[in-house]
């Protein structure tokens, strides 16, 4: 099962667009249920060992209404998908209206034969939890306001944004929109309150109905619910109500629900915090900020953290929330996409992705625009991928490398580790500087017994022979264009 493999490959399917787009490719309609079996077999065939699928729970109408009314949104729409039309917007997925498969993946039905088939190939699937908030005609906003929280009518009047009134089987209630403190309000959800232990219960039943259906779960915006930041946003709308702090909300839900795969999308130096709650991997949003715009020191120095907490980050380039890698990193790609393939951690890519898509389709549209396949980006895709499906790079063990100088000064740009699994080693090296760079590469120790050995660069085919001496001496010597990466997963003793 793809949730036993260590430093596995997931990939992210924006599960309404995919199924529009397997429906075109097959001419008919095509649901969770009725995917060829094709298609679940290209999936393992790439090497992936869990697939999330995003978006399967019912979407709310109102925030569908709003999606069409938002000119920020509809100016979106016609950006991406000029030809787009009223048909094609279907709200927000992370506004839920019913914990329930919409009727497009096939209901239950789908979602069931969904993992069916993963599970028969030895994988996973992954289904969002969303923790923070409720569409505001989700059935408990109407059965239960006490879940929410509540303002009054200053609220009301002092910030309308950022509060809705709502008809309840008690009255009237005004309840806040979800939000990150750090940013205006989702107008579409409402916020939940997780001071009241009946909220939490409620949380955790819905919680042990999902596992019922797969093998893992994607926590939205996962901090959120922390006692220290939910106090903080939500404690002068509160005000008096709920004086004492809970326990922590997820190691009560983990510990209820433990069969289950838990990643967290989580930003704010909280991953470490939510690895000891109960998660199993978390966002590492830092590596990418710092892939994009900090010098190379901070990416190895990122790289050095200790091994409880670094095999238990979800590296990335792209998810649905983020800019479209081959967009953002453009020529400096592969080194990028090389790092994120073979760094220990769950490897996590996007729909889209491995075919150098460029354009983020808003995730209120059912139809993604059609784009041409980056072939350059594909082919590294590809290398990558089949290269990495190897046991070296999931039980093998990891370690960073010394590059030293040979000559040019710019070796502090190259980052340089291997994989070693019994007498199997490859040696991965990227350039992420902005010039060409050469270095000497120390790896004479981890190497096996032999004169000589035969280098293969997977990535381009190119194989380089060196001697023992000169690997003894100096190291490896390597010289990268900016933006490449060299992945040595043929290491082999040789004749010169």
């Amino acid at each position: 099962m793809g949730t036993k493999v260590r430093h596995p490959h997931l990939l992210e399917l924006s599960a309404w667009p995919w199924l529009e787009r397997l429906s075109l490719r097959y001419g008919r309609g095509v649901s969770l249920a009725t995917v060829p079996s094709a298609e679940w077999d290209a999936l393992k065939d790439r090497g992936f060992h869990l697939v999330f699928l995003m978006g399967v729970w019912q979407r709310s109408p109102l925030s569908r209404r709003i999606a069409l009314d938002d000119p920020d949104l509809r100016a979106e729409y016609s950006h991406v998908l000029p030809d787009w039309t009223a048909e094609d917007v279907i709200g927000s997925p992370y506004s839920v209206q019913a914990w329930a498969p919409d009727g497009r993946m096939g209901a239950w039905a789908g979602v069931d034969a969904a993992r069916r088939e993963l599970n028969a190939r030895g994988m996973g699937l992954l289904l969002d939890f969303v923790p923070n908030h409720l569409a505001f005609d989700h059935d408990w906003i109407t059965l239960f306001p006490e879940r929410f929280v509540t303002g009054d009518a200053s609220d009301l009047l002092a910030r309308p944004a950022h509060f809705r009134q709502v008809a309840t089987v008690s009255g009237p209630r005004i309840i806040a929109c979800g939000r990150d403190p750090h940013f205006l309000p989702w107008t579409d959800v409402a916020q939940l309150n997780y001071f009241n232990p009946a909220t939490r219960t409620a949380m955790i039943e819905v919680l042990a109905e999902i596992a019922a259906h797969c093998d893992g779960v994607r926590c939205d915006m996962s901090m959120l619910v922390l006692n220290e930041v939910f106090s903080r946003t939500w404690r002068p709308v509160l005000r008096d109500e709920w004086p004492t702090l809970p326990e922590e909300f997820w190691p009560q839900a983990t510990n209820a629900v433990p069969d289950l795969l838990y990643l967290a999308e989580v930003y704010w130096d909280l991953e470490w915090t939510l690895q000891q709650q109960g998660f199993h991997y978390t966002y590492d949003k830092r590596l990418l900020d710092r892939l994009l715009a900090a010098p190379t020191r901070d990416v190895r120095g990122h790289l050095m953290a200790d091994a409880a907490y670094r095999d238990r980050l979800a590296r990335f380039l792209e998810n649905h929330d983020e800019p479209r890698s081959a967009a953002v990193f453009g020529d400096a790609l592969p080194a990028a996409a090389t790092m994120v393939a073979t760094l220990p951690g769950l490897r996590f890519f996007f729909d889209g992705q491995t075919e150098g898509r460029r354009l983020r389709t808003p995730l209120q549209l059912a139809r993604w625009p059609d784009e041409a396949e980056d072939e350059a980006v594909r082919d590294v895709y590809a290398r990558l991928l089949a290269t990495t499906r190897a046991p070296l790079f999931h039980e093998g063990t990891w370690s960073l490398l010394d590059v030293r100088p040979a000559g040019d000064g710019r070796h502090d740009d190259l980052i340089a580790y291997r994989w070693r699994l019994g007498g199997e080693l490859a040696v991965v090296v990227v350039n992420l500087g902005s010039a060409a760079a050469e270095a000497h590469v120390g790896i004479a120790g981890d190497l096996p017994a032999g004169e000589s050995f035969a280098f293969t660069d997977r990535l381009c085919g190119r194989t380089w022979h060196v001697n023992r001496h000169d690997l003894d001496s100096r190291g490896l010597y390597v010289r990268l264009e900016a933006g490449q990466a060299h992945l040595f997963a043929d290491i082999l003793p040789s004749r010169p």
